[in-house]
């Protein structure tokens, strides 16, 4: 299992855009981790699914709202990665007005949460592997703070944690 000191595993997340920038077309776009997270602070939280509850009335609203906080904190991107593909992830960006303020990553076969050892087994719900609830700051592609969430819970992997990590470093 990923810990603190470690690097994110160099593997590829895609992101749903609705509109062509800089280096990205419209459609799902291939995120590299390790050229992504380079020279940054990003904090990054994992969740099991789209538009499930927890993850949709908790989780990503308090990183949309804390986004400008944990920004004057240090933090140069916000990142969600969930078990999905880009399009739910787009769809759920757009229903949690995240844009701006949350990057929405797709994990649609599970690489990084496998290669984090940041996965859950929901099979017995109908969801199979899925991404365990955490999140972690990392500066320049290194993990420097991991919370990771009890089974079932919602305590420690919220933006307001994040938030007085980020001011202490």
């Amino acid at each position: 299992m990923i810990k603190v000191g470690d690097t994110l595993p160099d593997v590829t997340l895609q992101e749903y855009s609705e509109v062509e920038g800089e280096g990205c077309r419209i459609g799902p776009n291939a995120v590299k981790v390790s050229q992504a997270a380079a020279g940054k602070t990003i904090a990054l939280f994992g969740l099991p699914g789209a538009f499930t509850p927890t993850c949709s009335a908790k989780h990503v609203p308090g990183y949309v709202e804390k986004a400008d906080e944990l920004k004057q904190a240090g933090v140069d991107e916000i990142w969600c990665v969930s078990v999905n593909d880009a399009f739910v992830m787009g769809a759920w960006a757009r229903d949690q007005k995240t844009g701006g303020k949350v990057r929405m990553l797709g994990d649609g076969s599970a690489e990084f949460a496998k290669a984090t050892g940041l996965t859950v087994d929901l099979t017995a719900g109908g969801m199979g592997i899925r991404s365990a609830r955490y999140s972690m700051l990392v500066k320049d592609g290194k993990v420097v703070t991991l919370n990771i969430e009890a089974p079932r819970k919602f305590e420690v992997s919220d933006a307001a944690t994040l938030l007085a990590q980020a001011k202490s470093l």
